[in-house]
């Protein structure tokens, strides 16, 4: 992910593992800081499905975090 700020505008979806493709769920939009806040408290199983989306770039959540 480029480099952003703590309060950066985001998007935090959620890509599910469907049959054709999947669908992707917004969980949240606002700030950077409080999408991870978000990202954190969801299930390991959620996690691994968690994107987060700048204006320019989007990253894996697990990615972002190391894991």
């Amino acid at each position: 992910m480029r480099t952003t700020y703590e309060g950066a505008t985001v998007r935090l979806y959620h890509l599910d593992g469907g049959v054709e493709g999947g669908a992707a769920n917004t969980l949240f939009y606002g700030s950077l800081s409080e999408a991870m806040r978000i990202a954190e408290q969801q299930s390991d199983e959620v996690q691994d499905g968690l994107f987060i989306a700048t204006d320019n770039d989007v990253v894996a959540y697990v990615d972002l975090i190391g894991g």
